[in-house]
């Protein structure tokens, strides 16, 4: 005979509804860890690193805010959704939730436990102003691609794959964190406005409600070309400025791109098309990538970066992996420089550990070459980012995903 239903709390655990605050399983107190200093702060919280007394082990504690209008009907499904993903994440190259612990007031402060990372890869680029060869490129783009070819392979959208949120540890391992915006998928609708500007995929700016893990794979193409660049393959402040640097830097689209845009239900194609797109534009890759990429560094990059999105390699085809995969692909991997192995990557002082911690927004100077307008820093639509543990927990959503933190389950 089967046993009741029954629910679980955000930690896991069965629930005794009768119980008063037994929504939130056996949190710990937020007591139970001292604060050594802040890595970042903004609107939506604070992160620290901190010292777990228990264990004398350091971690990385994020606030998870709740506003005053928020806290009367207890914790929002947003914040809920990231912690729950995490949670039911478990791989090398996704950041680790250790905990969830609570403030004094139970509900009123919520609190999520990481594995600590000394560095994140946007301050190594824009403060210690690291150089990377190719050979380490290759190293931290397999960490990022097994990254995501575990989460997508477990039905979730990272949906804000950026330099700010790839973390490094001292032992050379890549991990993927911040996932606010992540969602699993869904046949209905998702939200369009996601992923900050310098890595959201044509589709995206184009307004497609209609998208899936390609748009992961063109941010991250577009961190590739970063690392090797030392500078953002595509800064620009607007949509449409976005898309005027994509046509610059990959050519016009061809008639079959615009016609799997139009499939994709692209509500501005009709609007770029008529006031914006620029015809004839041939493909300048090779020129942009001169002196830092080989050809078959170019043809690899050139498999992330596709208007098409249904041509865009998948993670795991990126990889070299799979039944069949592409040969650009295989080749890259196997060419010369190959990449290092992680334990051999450079180790960098912690700058964020400096007083005051890292104030987080990226605010670079942008070549005169590739400016589009004004200065600029990171698209200001997703909110600040800081120190790698951003705090965008994203907005109401359109898509209807099931929320796996708080579940029924047959016991």
């Amino acid at each position: 005979m089967e046993s009741p239903a029954q629910w679980l709390s955000i930690t896991g655990e069965p629930l005794d509804m009768d119980a008063q605050g037994s929504f939130l399983g056996n949190c710990p107190s937020i007591s139970t860890y001292k604060t050594l200093n802040s890595l970042g702060e903004g609107a939506y919280g604070v992160v620290t690193r901190s010292l777990d007394t228990r264990t004398s082990d350091v971690v990385a504690i994020k606030q998870l805010h709740i506003s005053s209008s928020e806290r009367h009907n207890g914790i929002p499904i947003t914040t809920l959704r990231e912690i729950s993903i995490l949670r039911s994440l478990r791989h090398r190259n996704i950041v680790n939730v250790l905990d969830v612990a609570v403030g004094e007031d139970k509900l009123e402060d919520v609190y999520m436990v990481m594995e600590y990372c000394e560095q994140d890869m946007a301050n190594l680029m824009d403060e210690l102003k690291v150089k990377f060869t190719l050979s380490q490129v290759k190293c931290l783009a397999r960490q990022l691609l097994e990254g995501l070819e575990y989460i997508h392979r477990n039905d979730i959208i990272h949906r804000d794959v950026k330099l700010q949120n790839l973390l490094l540890t001292a032992k050379g391992v890549l991990k993927l964190a911040d996932f606010g915006l992540s969602r699993p998928f869904s046949a209905r609708p998702l939200t369009p406005g996601v992923v900050t500007i310098w890595y959201r995929a044509p589709e995206i700016l184009l307004g497609t409600k209609y998208y899936s893990t390609p748009i992961d794979l063109w941010s991250a193409g577009l961190i590739i070309g970063e690392l090797l660049l030392n500078e953002p393959v595509l800064p620009a402040e607007t949509p449409i400025a976005q898309l005027a640097a994509m046509v610059k830097l990959f050519g016009t689209p061809t008639k079959e791109d615009v016609d799997a845009l139009r499939e994709l239900g692209c509500p501005d194609l009709v609007r770029w098309q008529r006031e914006g797109m620029p015809s004839g534009r041939a493909d300048n890759l090779a020129r942009r990538f001169e002196g830092v990429a080989t050809d078959g560094t170019l043809r690899f990059l050139k498999g992330l970066l596709r208007w098409d999105m249904r041509e865009r390699w998948t993670a795991t085809e990126a990889l070299g992996r799979g039944r069949r995969p592409p040969k650009n692909a295989e080749d890259w991997w196997r060419e010369s420089p190959r990449a290092v192995e992680k334990e051999m990557l450079p180790t960098f002082p912690e700058v964020r550990n400096a007083a005051g911690g890292s104030s987080g927004e990226r605010k670079l100077e942008v070549p005169e070459r590739l400016k589009e307008g004004k200065k600029h820093g990171a698209d200001e639509e997703a909110g600040k980012e800081f120190g790698g543990y951003t705090f965008d927990f994203g907005g109401g959503d359109e898509d209807g995903a099931v929320v796996k933190g708080v579940k029924r389950v047959r016991r």
